[in-house]
């Protein structure tokens, strides 16, 4: 069995299940070993619903993995640590494609897919097409977020760079006021503020107030976001947000209590770093 398969089989045991989830997570984790060994971690670090469910233990599955240069600059593209990546599926024992996702509207994020060569997809593994991971790079970040290292021991031992809590956890709130997604609700994001405020993660206002600068070129005081958050969270479809990230979670009961005077009680119980 190699060690991929072995990876696989393991987290299948653990999730009670073997599903193309579970796949991706483990694709998810030869990434990281990958981009370790390619020395990426000397200038980006991991963020996201991804690095909060692999080193904090999030219990919904998170497909996308997001990394942010600890520094702007523009000599440090994702192109440059492929071989790194490939190298370790394959010594993993499996060939991978890494192909450039292109974009309409890109912005300053560097997206890239990786899925099963095109031997393992063809059509009578139609289905395969489905277990990829993306991973993207913002190149040009807001700052003022802290780091820390945290340890995965397969497929062996290596560092994974890493935001803290606190700076995770401004992105997420972040991105749960400020995304607008054309026909859906992101309920993930839903779920992730749910899971920090339960945890008493504090939230670091200063990065957040960061990413709202660069993403608006506003400056919002604490109590203009908060305002901001209550608004949203009392007038979204709630039903929408719960459509959305039930797929996600293994025990879907766990959204049973899921209102808008919820989450209202939940912001109320926010934590400032």
């Amino acid at each position: 069995m190699s060690v991929y398969d072995d990876m696989v089989a393991e987290c299948a045991e653990r999730a009670g299940t073997a599903t193309p989830n579970v796949e991706q997570e483990v694709m998810q984790r030869i990434a990281l070993a990958g981009l370790h060994r390619g020395g990426f971690f000397q200038y980006a670090a991991f963020y996201g619903g991804t690095c909060l469910r692999i080193f904090h233990n999030l219990p919904r599955f998170s497909e996308d993995m997001d990394f942010s240069l600890v520094e702007k600059r523009d000599d440090i593209h994702l192109e440059d640590y492929f071989p790194a990546i490939v190298e370790e599926f394959k010594l993993a024992g499996h060939e991978v494609n890494i192909v450039k996702k292109e974009k309409k509207i890109f912005g300053r994020v560097e997206s890239a897919f990786l899925k099963e060569n095109t031997e393992v997809y063809d059509i009578k593994f139609q289905t395969k097409k489905t277990v990829k991971v993306k991973i993207e790079l913002d190149t040009d970040p807001p700052l003022k977020f802290g780091t820390e290292q945290n340890l995965l021991i397969r497929p062996y031992s290596f560092m994974t760079r890493c935001f803290t809590l606190p700076y995770l956890y401004a992105g997420k709130m972040h991105a749960l006021v400020y995304r607008a997604w054309q026909r859906r609700v992101k309920g993930r994001d839903w779920y992730d503020f749910e899971w920090y405020v339960r945890h008493q993660v504090p939230l670091d206002y200063q990065h957040l107030q960061e990413r709202i600068r660069e993403f608006s070129g506003e400056v919002v005081e604490k109590e203009t976001f908060m305002r901001l958050l209550r608004e949203k969270l009392s007038s979204t479809n709630i039903d929408l947000v719960k459509q959305d990230v039930v797929g996600f979670i293994a025990n879907p009961h766990e959204l049973d209590i899921w209102s808008n005077d919820y989450f209202l009680q939940l912001a109320d119980m926010i934590v400032f770093k």
